[in-house]
């Protein structure tokens, strides 16, 4: 049996790899600044930073395997010195760590993000040209995980970069979307033609697993992780609205004018730095910004995902009705150093 070291395993995605790792008969080691918030049974969880040597070592002692998803990844509140300190920083720290220990296989979960303003199609022979610093430093991460698996020796990375990944118990940005649409308070914006690259977080889980398992992996190889085919911006909101039992709104609300109305919050963003769920920002993120990303490797490995987009949409629609709206929301940022306090962002159900 298998012991794997999950750092972040506390989390969204980490809590169904951990599950999945478990239902496999792996045992599970998981790494996290906070406990898991979710019924770990016997797993062994050990509190601490990833950037921390004596807990790295701490949780990889007697793990014969890691999965890397710990991150600064929140797009509001990190330093970008602090992304590259946790994004980069910690996998240094992991790489020793699994020198010391005799670990010689692990699985990174990069990002899309890595590549940034490189023009369309982004696979994953494109050359990345991150334009944010969350990009940029899992980008870094990788460079350090490719100079690891380049010493030889048996050491073998497996990289994941999954488009935005959503699915019941996630309070990110499909979250956000399900919560105004719910709210009645939504309007659709422009065309909506634009096309907003996703991933089932089930579907992601069940490929890592899947390409973990293959033996014909490079030492290093990449993987760009999105389930199609792709929906546009305006699908994702009528899938949303149908699985709400609402008919999808037919007109929209012309750009300029949404802009126009989210000045308003763009100045209260500016004044208190607090993060609202509205601003001209993430209108134009929603309502023009296209982020298509292929994964055409990860299907031509022979993965194919049991769940559709729209049915995963629905299934996490279906738990935003039964018990998702009820529960408050909150991050968990990363402290700008070792030892420093970890910061929480709450916003209370509904908000």
């Amino acid at each position: 049996m298998t012991r794997v070291l999950v750092t972040g395993g506390s989390g969204f995605i980490g809590r169904y790899l951990c599950e999945r790792l478990r239902a496999e008969g792996h045992d599970v080691t998981i790494l996290d600044l906070v406990a898991p918030p979710w019924p770990s049974g016997d797993m062994r969880v050990v509190r601490g930073d990833i950037r921390d040597p004596v807990a790295v070592n701490d949780a990889m002692a007697g793990c014969d395997a890691m999965i890397h998803l710990a991150a600064a990844h929140h797009d509001f509140g990190i330093a970008e010195s602090t992304y590259f300190d946790v994004n980069e920083g910690g996998a240094r720290v992991l790489c020793a760590a699994m020198d010391a220990g005799g670990v010689t296989e692990a699985c990174f979960y990069s990002s899309v993000a890595v590549y940034g303003d490189a023009p369309e199609p982004r696979s994953e022979d494109t050359t990345p040209m991150p334009s944010a610093p969350y990009g940029a430093s899992k980008l870094a991460g990788e460079a350090v995980f490719r100079e690891w698996a380049g010493q030889g020796g048996g050491r073998s990375v497996l990289v994941i970069r999954p488009a935005v990944v959503f699915g019941p118990r996630n309070f990110a940005n499909m979250y956000a979307l399900i919560r105004q649409i719910h709210s009645r308070f939504f309007l659709p914006i422009g065309e909506g033609s634009n096309i907003k690259s996703t991933a089932f977080v089930e579907n992601l889980v069940a490929a890592t697993m899947y390409l973990l398992a293959r033996d014909d992996r490079e030492p290093f190889d990449a993987y760009n992780y999105v389930d199609g085919p792709d929906l546009t911006s305006r699908e994702i909101c009528d899938a949303i609205t149908e699985s709400l039992g609402r008919q999808p709104v037919r007109w929209s609300l012309p750009l300029p004018v949404a802009l126009l109305l989210a000045s308003p919050f763009d100045a209260v963003i500016r004044l208190t730095g607090r993060n609202l769920p509205i601003s001209s920002a993430r209108v134009r993120k929603l309502a023009t910004m296209q982020t298509r990303f292929p994964a055409d490797k990860v299907r031509q490995a022979g993965f194919t995902p049991a769940v559709t987009l729209r049915d995963g949409l629905r299934r996490m629609t279906d738990w935003y009705l039964s018990e998702g709206r009820s529960q408050p929301v909150i991050s968990h940022l990363p402290p700008a150093r070792v030892g420093g306090a970890l910061r929480e962002t709450h916003k209370a159900a509904g908000a």
